[in-house]
């Protein structure tokens, strides 16, 4: 079965291949035979290489079928934080895939939601049914499942016209001088390193905010809000103002003497608006254990105090 993506622009583009090229992370000219091909539509419209594409559009292609494993349910226990008929939330633990790939084909958050909930969205894909958005392996927090095409088409909006928030908790290394901060800089792969991102001169727009929660002699318990929604955002942020996340094993050395396996970065906070219903909607999730943890061997015995306005120390 051939695989479609489905991608909203959240900017300006001169030329709709150059768009397609940095929305897959495909050369440029492997975005102009999928669109010679018929593979890609604009708005539900046949187009062209050098059509405009505007904030909003819509952008679906089509992937030639490519041979996987088939995907199997699997009866992983789910930490689901909401359901209904139209969408989930699950608070992803720390160590978990979120869909299938080569090297990790079981045992990912797909499968587990397969059996949990049999029919999801298609639009992510044989593979990567009601994905609308990842969390990195490492990385714990809350993540929005679709479960109809409706729903994702609705959720994919938000995510690229960022009226969906989501916040995170994240131990860096150092201490920061300043109370808050705004990193401004563009991510792309590696110029020479494919599997690691960096912030590059053509990358796309990335901005992440930040807060001091915490100090420790040696590390900083930051709040996060992501502006934008790049792979591997604040790992690649946090790293560029020499602040990489304590555990990062790619963007830092990841030694650690916390107990602490992969990045010290966790999503508390998501707000969305329903796909369906219009209504106004946010979900929390506490600090897991693993970095509680952590917080307590860098001496913290103050309370962390979570609601829909924010988080603070106490």
């Amino acid at each position: 079965m051939p695989q479609e993506e489905l991608f909203i622009a959240d900017r300006e583009f001169r030329r709709l291949d150059v768009c397609l090229s940095q929305l897959m992370d495909i050369s440029r000219s492997r975005a102009q035979s999928l669109i010679d091909e018929g593979q890609v539509t604009l708005n539900g419209q046949p187009c062209r290489q050098k059509d405009g594409v505007k904030p909003g559009d819509c952008i679906r292609c089509t992937l030639p079928e490519v041979k996987t494993t088939e995907l199997v349910p699997e009866n992983i226990p789910l930490s689901i934080v909401y359901e209904d008929g139209d969408i989930c939330v699950i608070n992803k633990p720390r160590g978990m895939v979120v869909h299938p790939a080569v090297g990790n084909e079981r045992g990912t958050l797909v499968n587990g939601l397969l059996f949990h909930f049999g029919n999801l969205s298609t639009i992510g894909g044989e593979v990567r049914p009601g994905i609308v958005h990842r969390i990195d392996k490492m990385t714990s927090g809350l993540l929005v499942v679709a479960k109809n095409d409706r729903a994702h088409e609705g959720l994919a909006r938000q995510f690229a016209d960022h009226s969906a928030h989501r916040s995170y908790l994240a131990l860096a290394t150092g201490n920061f001088r300043e109370e808050e901060g705004t990193v401004d800089a563009p991510i792309g792969r590696h110029p020479t390193e494919r599997k690691r991102m960096a912030v590059v001169p053509n990358g796309r727009h990335a901005v992440t905010h930040y807060r001091v929660l915490y100090r420790f002699s040696q590390a900083t318990l930051l709040h996060l809000e992501l502006e934008t929604g790049r792979t591997h955002q604040i790992r690649v942020h946090m790293a560029h103002i020499h602040h990489p996340l304590v555990g990062d094993t790619v963007y830092s050395s990841g030694k650690n003497s916390l107990g602490l396996e992969g990045q010290a970065l966790h999503g508390w906070r998501l707000e969305l608006r329903h796909p369906v219903t219009g209504e106004e909607m946010c979900f929390i999730a506490p600090l897991p254990e693993q970095m509680n943890r952590a917080l307590k061997r860098l001496g913290f015995q103050s309370t962390i105090q979570y609601t829909k306005e924010g988080v603070s120390v106490q």
